[in-house]
């Protein structure tokens, strides 16, 4: 019985050692498992903690001058589109949109970002298209309003890029073939 005693201070200083031993190696950088010890270098540890990772930047990107600028590309058309919180007012080159692009269905593209988000009437655009045609710059301001809406709002990118609209549209005409009449169209065939 005398013994008792004794067995099972031993048994508590091995256990206090064993922890100790663990404390000492982890601090050393080696790391213990199944008796068996790796050697963790400096480098691999975290010196610093690692902040989170946000996913929508909270600042938007606004000038001097009130504005959120963006390019939008559509087929071989380019617009530089600048928006501002004002009457809803949009201008291209330097002409009214309703002058512009008279048909209907191309003021409609133009208008989808803004009725995605729910912001129609609230901001006023300024941009200058150039390139491909009058579909194809609908397309490109469209997409530069897409993309000046993140940047002025930057809590509007997840309803924009799930309705499509920050996506580069990547068709483009495809180029003429030798020996065709067009990119795929065969010269008329004649059996005689």
């Amino acid at each position: 019985m005398a013994d008792e005693p004794n067995v099972m201070q031993e048994a508590l200083q091995e256990a206090l050692q064993e922890s100790q031993k663990e404390k000492d190696e982890k601090q050393s950088g080696e790391s213990v498992t199944d008796g068996e010890a790796t050697v963790v270098s400096p480098e691999a540890l975290p010196s610093e903690p690692v902040p989170p990772v946000e996913s929508v930047s909270p600042h938007p990107q606004i000038d001097e001058h009130g504005r959120s600028y963006a390019t939008g590309k559509r087929k071989d058309a380019m617009a530089r589109v600048w928006i501002k919180p004002g009457g809803g007012k949009i201008q291209v080159n330097g002409r009214a949109v309703e002058v512009y692009f008279a048909r209907p269905v191309l003021r409609m593209i133009i208008n989808q970002p803004f009725d995605a988000v729910e912001r129609k009437g609230q901001y006023d655009v300024y941009c200058t298209v150039r390139g491909g045609g009058l579909s194809g710059q609908a397309g490109a301001l469209r997409h530069g309003i897409s993309k000046a809406l993140t940047l002025f709002e930057p809590g509007l990118r997840p309803l924009l890029k799930k309705g499509g609209f920050l996506t580069r549209d990547s068709r483009v005409v495809e180029r003429k073939k030798y020996g065709r009449r067009k990119a795929r169209r065969s010269f008329q065939f004649s059996k005689r």
